[in-house]
């Protein structure tokens, strides 16, 4: 297959996972098959039906391992006070646990449809809805929560859309957090609290 990934971990599950996310991204969720991945690993179908059941069950694997990073980001933000200053830094971090997950987000914008019909759908969809909560001011305007929105939103296309587009990735990803840190002063009145 030729894959330039890099395995998470060297063991049996996290190998299967890399080996069908990468499948998943370039041939589509549903035109992906257990056997083919089973191939693509040269294990049988009764090793990896010992690891995983179904590909959802790979899916959600995946997304509980690699979201693990955004999760624990999440939990940091409740506890912190909730200043601008604070918020940039959920912001920092939040780019850094994306370039850690980015295989989950080319899944996911190569396979929106399946998307909607999978399990960790949802569940990623209420983890959008607490970074928002983290990031949004209570008293802000309408104007002001879509500048946070559009914040992790820049992130996430960014992330996508600059693949492919010359240049340093570290300095892509500065130049993505820093749009998104703009908005997020903007949506906050550009007012250090």
């Amino acid at each position: 297959m030729g894959s330039t990934a890099q395995p998470r971990r060297g063991d049996t599950r996290q190998r299967i996972q890399d080996v069908a996310l990468e499948l998943f991204a370039e041939q589509g969720y549903e035109k992906t098959s257990l056997r083919e991945i089973a191939e693509n690993l040269d294990v049988t179908k009764a090793a990896l039906y010992y690891h995983f059941k179904t590909k959802e069950d790979i899916v959600v694997g995946l997304f509980q391992d690699l979201a693990r990073p955004i999760d624990d980001l999440i939990v940091w933000g409740e506890t912190q006070p909730r200043t601008l200053d604070v918020k940039k830094e959920l912001l920092r971090r939040y780019s850094d646990a994306l370039g850690a997950a980015a295989p989950l987000f080319r899944f996911m914008q190569e396979n929106q449809a399946t998307m909607r019909d999978l399990s960790v759908g949802e569940t990623f969809k209420g983890r959008m809805l607490r970074l928002m909560e983290l990031l949004n001011r209570p008293d802000g305007s309408m104007s002001d929560r879509v500048r946070c929105f559009t914040a992790i939103f820049t992130m996430h296309a960014g992330m996508l859309a600059l693949t492919d587009v010359e240049g340093d990735p570290e300095e892509k990803r500065e130049a993505i957090l820093g749009v998104a840190i703009d908005l997020l002063v903007q949506a906050h009145g550009g007012v250090t609290r």
